[in-house]
């Protein structure tokens, strides 16, 4: 994966993040730690159209070569058609969770994506850039 240096130190969709986090946090306090992912994504859902978010909920994304699809990707949620939201339950972050993310925001030209960790000690999250074509 390559690294890019953020030079703007302003945030990517700061108010919609800010949400989103918040709402990921309401979910974990009332559903509690040891679920399965999905659950977690049910209850955001919920969430999600309480607050009056817009999303969309696995979503389909081709990868194309000389426009022929050569494969695709399930991510878990695309919000407002700018932010990649994805759901693990697990303690750390890995290498491969990263490159993941990262590679639905190419595979859509998005921006952002939200790693969401549900843990025993609440929600851990991570923003992933993408600055190519930027």
């Amino acid at each position: 994966m390559k690294e890019y240096k953020v030079t703007n130190k302003e945030l990517i969709y700061p108010d919609l993040c800010y949400k989103i986090v918040g709402i990921l946090f309401d979910v974990w306090k009332e559903v509690g730690w040891g679920h399965k992912e999905h659950f977690y994504q049910k209850a955001t859902e919920v969430e999600f159209k309480n607050k009056d978010i817009n999303f969309e909920s696995q979503v389909l994304s081709k990868v194309y070569f000389k426009e022929k699809p050569i494969g695709a990707y399930y991510f878990d949620f695309l919000i407002d058609n700018k932010i990649v939201l994805e759901f693990k339950v697990r303690n750390y972050f890995s290498k491969k969770d990263i490159e993941q993310v990262y590679s639905y925001l190419k595979s859509r030209d998005l921006k952002l994506g939200i790693i969401a960790h549900f843990t025993k000690d609440g929600v851990k999250f991570k923003r992933i850039v993408n600055l190519v074509n930027s």
